[in-house]
């Protein structure tokens, strides 16, 4: 099918999932859960062939994020489950007014209607968008990257058999087929058709997607993610957030990219981070964490001198840009001017630093003592999510069910003119 005639298709499943109610919806997350499970062998072999074809032509962080493997499945199929676990958004009111002639106003939430997501070699992306978009009544356009076609194909297959046992129009997920960038352009100037536009992907595909979509449009994913050791900080907590943060799973949007140290304790902290992430690592066969310093940091340890646009980049490998900073202040000043408002931390005994770092650092999540890495919908109590939004029209930080939900006035009265 063409891109046109999936998305027609897709108008056509909205009716049935607007008169599906929550036991119905639910009924049909816990078929699609187990659908993924059962057929996770088909699942695993499409996605040897995705890795087979990518490997050699991109690294092998995105080669992890686009690996499956059984248990990854389950983790997949336990996502969905936790999504038929929460409350559903849908028809809740939101306020209610009783004004003085009579009429009650209620504001109710309603599904967005159509939404489409662009993204790239995460196939876990697949049945998580599916299953929010279900829960919230939505119908579900996913567009992947080539390099995870199969496995994407193979993911929404099984989500459909779900989909099909409870019911429920298999139009409610559907796969484009065209992995160019036509497809792309088509589903941003698809207007009618698509009621709301998520990007997860690299700051390409955001920067493409907000420029160019016609479709109204979420800013998602970018992430210049950025840890600052402070003066008062524990060193031994902030080695700790510091590794988590870069080393857990450095292609993901939510890992550390920068590390700011106050100059206070500059001179002890740096050897103490050079040895964790590069030493260490090295001495147990891992692969060393690549400072790349500004020049007052390069004056105290050895690495890679930083380059003009190191401490504008997402590497989304292990590479980590080390800079020098004289206050709290400072830091969140320059995070302020390289931040793409993603996730930062502070590392510091000092409350009235935190509070101060917190107010000053205009991020959707700002941490205190607590690894960037937790800017997840799971870790947020969402069940999964649909992406991080660094916009703040509509919605911020992880996009759960409520922030795929728009809402309408509902007014009753019994027979008032104006």
């Amino acid at each position: 099918m063409t891109t046109l005639q999936i998305l027609q298709a897709a108008q056509s499943a909205r009716p049935a999932l607007l008169q599906a109610d929550t036991e119905r919806k639910n009924a049909a997350l816990r078929a699609m859960a187990d659908s993924l499970w059962e057929d996770r062998a088909a699942i695993l072999a499409a996605n040897a062939l995705d890795m087979e074809a990518a490997r050699g032509h991109i690294s092998e962080v995105m080669l992890d994020r686009l690996a499956l493997t059984e248990d990854r499945i389950a983790a997949m199929a336990e996502g969905v489950r936790q999504v038929a676990a929460l409350p559903d958004p849908v028809g809740r009111t939101l306020r209610t007014v009783e004004r003085p002639n009579g009429l009650t106003i209620r504001r109710v939430a309603v599904p967005m209607g159509v939404v489409a997501i662009i993204y790239e070699s995460r196939p876990n992306v697949t049945s998580d968008a599916a299953a929010l978009a279900l829960k919230s009544g939505n119908v579900c356009v996913l567009r992947g990257g080539k390099e995870a076609f199969r496995s994407a194909g193979a993911i929404v297959e099984a989500l459909r058999k779900g989909l099909g046992k409870a019911g429920l129009p298999r139009e409610a997920v559907s796969l484009i087929q065209d992995t160019t960038r036509q497809s792309a352009n088509e589903l941003m100037r698809a207007v009618g058709l698509v009621d709301l536009l998520i990007p997860r992907g690299g700051a390409g595909l955001i920067r493409s997607c907000v420029e160019n979509a016609l479709v109204p449009c979420i800013q998602t994913g970018t992430g210049i993610c950025h840890v600052y050791v402070d003066r008062d900080a524990d060193l031994e907590m902030a080695l700790n957030i510091i590794d988590n943060a870069k080393t857990s799973r450095p292609s993901v949007c939510n890992a550390e990219e920068v590390c700011l140290v106050h100059r206070d304790i500059a001179e002890r902290f740096l050897p103490m981070l050079q040895k964790r992430l590069a030493e260490d690592r090295a001495a147990k066969g891992l692969q060393p964490v690549e400072l790349r310093l500004d020049e007052r940091a390069a004056a105290i340890i050895s690495g890679t001198p930083a380059g003009e646009a190191d401490f504008d980049t997402e590497f989304l490998d292990y590479i980590l840009a080390v800079g020098v900073v004289d206050s709290a202040d400072a830091a969140a000043a320059h995070i302020s001017a390289h931040s793409t408002g993603h996730s930062d931390c502070i590392v510091t005994a000092s409350r009235e630093t935190a509070e101060r770092f917190i107010t000053l650092v205009d991020s959707a999540a700002v941490y205190w003592n607590v690894s960037t890495r937790f800017t997840d919908g799971g870790e947020f109590g969402l069940g999964c999510e649909m992406g991080i939004s660094t916009q703040k029209l509509h919605a911020r930080g992880p996009m759960g069910l409520e922030e795929l939900c728009s809402y309408k006035y509902v007014i009753t009265g019994d027979g008032q003119i104006r």
